[in-house]
């Protein structure tokens, strides 16, 4: 069905949204306020050395929540744009250090800091903590703040210290780090890695014991990158949050074998509501009842992400064409809607393979996806990596929950508040699920699907 005035205008109205919300922002973070005198909750700053930085800089600051990193500069928030809901209430006043950086790499795409340097991460230790460490990678192709408002803010409040990093590149090119294919991808997991061992060794230096937990959590990428820890790094965590996690798989599903259908099947629906085009689209595995987000969803994260992770993957498919042709129509050369994963040489999912998951974790996770996920649908992704895990031996150690009316990123709940409800009070609640279960050992509630209250507060509160 072709698209209403009404919706047309929400579709422009989030434009700006949407591109920031899959990319992310690549403008330098304003400059940093003078570092505090020495003395009170600043005394541990000269201990912070994190080891393996090419560079670091260290402040210590009234308050490490966006509340006060937004004023002085130790933030960017245009890395966390489009990722919650407005009306969303956050902490505030949490005093401590904060140390950012980054490790040797080759490519610059990160802009933050005014570093133009890739790999930078970003530390922050709470005055009072509580002996934990929550460790995150950014989501979509952002930089290393892009988790502050979502994560950090949270946790930083319980206590947590809290380290992020921009996994090695960045920005809609992130492809291009001179890496053979998959390398890109393969290098966001050695980030990860590489900054839990060096944040775990600085908070033992600073606060002169080493964390009791240490917890993984992301979103999007985020939440793959907690699985493939979870999985290939066990001993480095005791937990972790998967919210709503990519799944690369080199027999499939992934991102290659149904964004295609999308992209030649849409545009029929769009313009003459073929039925044959809607049903292709729901057998492709998006969601009944998500139509309404499919204008949005075209128009900015479909196309764009199906030619820059296919250019990641399978860069030989469009010859010398840099990431293929935009929005181009079936029929078209070098066009990704008639891209064919199922036929592509076995080298294409041989780079698939080398980043892909199997559900064989170590440590205990609680995955989080909404059921109107519009970019990666829960039957092509999680509903599949519970299986997965199932089929591992490790389905003792998961929980998995579908959350009734939640989309891919939480910024689109303004523009249909009636529709959908914000993810982000659940993933909150699944950490504290979480580490209820590896503490005190009480046992999370089965894998279900966690109902809209029908009244009540969805954008600050949900229970599992």
């Amino acid at each position: 069905m072709r698209p209403t005035t009404t919706s047309r205008r929400r579709i422009a109205a989030l434009a700006t949204t949407a591109t920031l919300a899959l990319l992310g922002g690549l403008a330098t973070a304003a400059p940093a306020s003078a570092d505090k005198p020495q003395g009170g909750h600043c005394a541990r700053q000269s201990k912070v050395a994190v080891p393996g930085a090419q560079a670091q800089k260290v402040a210590c600051l009234d308050d490490l929540t966006t509340a006060g990193t937004v004023a002085s500069g130790h933030t960017n928030p245009n890395d966390w744009a489009g990722l919650n809901a407005a009306g969303t209430v956050n902490p505030t006043g949490v005093p401590g250090i904060q140390a950012d950086g980054y490790f040797p790499d080759t490519s610059t795409t990160n802009t933050n800091n005014g570093w133009n340097h890739d790999s930078q991460f970003v530390l922050r230790l709470p005055d009072h903590w509580n002996g934990g460490l929550v460790v995150s990678g950014a989501p979509g192709t952002r930089a290393q703040y892009a988790n502050d408002f979502i994560i950090s803010d949270w946790v930083l409040s319980k206590g947590y210290a809290f380290a992020s990093t921009d996994k090695g590149n960045t920005g809609a090119a992130f492809y291009r780090d001179d890496s053979a294919p998959g390398g890109s991808i393969r290098e966001w997991n050695s980030r990860v890695t590489q900054l839990t061992v060096a944040a775990k060794s600085t908070l033992r230096k600073v606060y002169a014991k080493s964390p009791k937990r240490t917890w993984m959590v992301g979103i999007s990428n985020g939440g793959y990158l907690t699985r493939w820890q979870l999985e290939n790094r066990p001993d480095l965590y005791d937990g972790g949050v998967d919210w709503e996690g990519t799944l690369f798989r080199a027999e499939g599903p992934n991102l290659l074998t149904y964004l295609p259908t999308a992209l030649k099947n849409y545009p029929r629906y769009a313009t003459t509501g073929d039925p044959a085009a809607h049903d292709a689209m729901i057998a492709a595995g998006f969601a009944p009842g998500s139509e309404f987000l499919w204008p949005f969803h075209h128009a900015y994260y479909w196309d764009l992400t199906q030619r820059i992770y296919r250019e990641e993957f399978d860069p030989t498919w469009d010859g010398a064409l840099d990431a293929g042709v935009p929005f181009c129509a079936g029929g078209t050369p070098s066009c990704d809607a008639d891209y064919d994963y199922a036929s592509r040489p076995e080298a294409v999912k041989d780079a698939v393979r080398s980043v892909s998951l199997t559900g064989k974790i170590g440590k205990p996770m609680i995955t989080i996806h909404g059921t109107l996920d519009t970019l990666l649908p829960a039957a092509t992704d999680s509903d599949v990596y519970d299986t997965l895990v199932d089929r591992a031996g490790s389905g003792a150690l998961h929980r998995y929950y579908r959350v009734e009316d939640g989309t891919h990123t939480d910024g689109l709940y303004s523009a249909y508040p009636d529709r959908l409800r914000p993810l982000l009070p659940c993933a909150r609640s699944a950490f504290d699920v979480l580490t209820a279960w590896v503490e005190r050992g009480m046992a999370p509630p089965a894998d279900g699907l966690v109902r809209r209250p029908a009244g009540g507060d969805v954008v600050n509160t949900c229970a599992l």
